[in-house]
């Protein structure tokens, strides 16, 4: 706490304490409101006098951590121009009008000024994280990691499952940068075959293939002064990594059929599922080329990772499912029974998956509450169900069930699980994370291989 707020709350609690001095006064308010999370939260507060909010949801509406909304509250608080609800548990946090004549003029016209919008409340891709943001503050964590990447042009490698929101994620760096007023030009690497590398990324010259009847700016051209941002990167062929390596390098290319050497000036960022250090021990992936794209990496957790926020999630998009369709944002919740199933499931498709999942069962129901039975998921269950009466594993169910089988024989030495299962180590891994698995808890002493080979 600094010697400003510290004084603030003195004069707050103290009864003997003298009238501050105008003066005195306006500095230490000054001081309150310098900080843009205490003046976002002041003016939130005011814009909704008879409604009190507790510290998880002003976590998720500013997108900061839990002791940083805390401090700042409080500090509010402790001023005189907010108030803890009495007898609210968990607190919840409400505006004060200060009886202090001189503290309530400064709140005036603190609020009668406009806003400056901050950065963050003009990115389109802010706001959808925000929307991915629940009670576990692991995303919170990212948050701060994408304000600190932002900062500057350091290349980022965003890891993370499929569907847990890395292009988002990639777009929030380029929204909060200096580049934002610059393309952010987004490449899917998995779709890229090497005979389309080059016309794709570096563009090419009227006439440099049959059907080339113009000339074509590429994607670096067009990223120009902003971002490249290469999805799904460890897909990429090794003939495609030593092309995008001599660009990282040179910050140079030419087009394809031409003979010009064109100069580029930007930021990249990129992402993956896959095991990006793995692949460089197999020499599928370029080690000189993973220290180029990973001097800054961003991990998104799995949904299953933070279950907590599953039903804070699923009704969040039910409600914007609600206001997509023209109907009242209440007019469908979920059933105890059907939160429940939700919970359980695995979600190997994470937020994507929970997204679709929630709009294609308030489609099925025909009532106001969603039931289990409403509810219909793309992937096997977690666990597989034993084979009673008729009923027989479905594909993925016996591949996962085997899968597990041989990796807790070899005590998860994938080296050997893959050997066994006669697989290479790159498709063990995307079954591995396809199907979410992980090593169940060992006992102490008990030697463990998992991350051999």
């Amino acid at each position: 706490m600094d010697d400003l707020t510290f004084s603030a709350r003195r004069a707050s609690t103290s009864a003997t304490a003298k009238p501050a001095e105008p003066v005195d006064l306006d500095l230490r308010f000054r001081s309150l409101v310098q900080s843009p999370l205490r003046a976002g939260l002041l003016r939130y507060l005011n814009s909704r006098p008879e409604e009190g909010f507790d510290v998880e949801t002003l976590m998720q509406t500013f997108g900061r951590l839990k002791l940083d909304v805390e401090n700042c509250v409080h500090e509010l608080a402790d001023f005189g121009v907010a108030q803890v609800i009495p007898g609210s548990h968990p607190a919840r946090f409400t505006a004060e009008r200060p009886g202090n004549e001189a503290v309530a003029d400064l709140l005036d016209h603190f609020l009668e000024r406009r806003a400056a919008v901050s950065t963050e409340d003009q990115s389109p891709s802010v706001q959808r994280f925000r929307e991915m943001i629940g009670r576990d503050e692991k995303m919170l964590i990212v948050f701060e990691w994408i304000r600190t990447a932002a900062k500057s042009d350091i290349s980022v490698l965003i890891l993370g499952p499929t569907g847990s929101g890395k292009e988002v994620v990639a777009r929030m760096i380029h929204e909060l940068s200096r580049r934002s007023v610059a393309k952010f030009q987004a490449v899917n690497c998995a779709a890229l075959p090497d005979t389309l590398f080059e016309s794709e990324i570096f563009g090419y010259e009227k006439g440099a293939f049959t059907g080339a009847h113009d000339r074509k700016p590429g994607r670096l051209e067009l990223a120009n002064e902003g971002t490249l941002f290469l999805d799904e990167i460890g897909d990429m062929s090794l003939i495609a990594q030593a092309k995008l390596l001599r660009v990282l390098e040179e910050r140079r290319f030419e087009r394809l059929g031409g003979h010009k050497s064109i100069s580029v000036d930007f930021r990249l960022i990129s992402a993956t599922n896959r095991p990006l250090e793995q692949f460089v021990r197999d020499t599928r992936f370029r080690e000189d080329l993973y220290y180029r794209v990973n001097a800054f990496a961003i991990r998104l957790p799995s949904l299953r990772e933070r279950q907590v926020d599953i039903p804070v999630l699923a009704a969040r998009f039910l409600s914007r499912y609600c206001a997509a369709q023209g109907l009242p944002l209440d007019s469908k919740g979920f059933s105890k029974e059907a939160v429940d199933v939700l919970c359980s499931y695995h979600w190997p498709g994470n937020i994507r998956e929970l997204e679709s999942t929630v709009s294609r069962a308030a489609l099925s129901a025909p009532g106001r509450s969603i039931r289990p039975s409403d509810i219909e998921f793309l992937h096997a269950t977690t666990t597989v169900a034993p084979i009673t009466g008729d009923r027989l594993p479905s594909l993925a169910e016996a591949e996962r069930t085997h899968i597990v089988r041989v990796l807790e024989a070899t005590d998860w030495n994938k080296k050997e699980a893959a050997r066994v299962l006669a697989i290479s180590r790159g498709t063990l891994y995307r079954k591995i994370l396809e199907y979410q698995l992980e090593p169940e808890a060992r006992p102490t002493g008990r030697r463990s291989r998992e991350t051999e080979g």
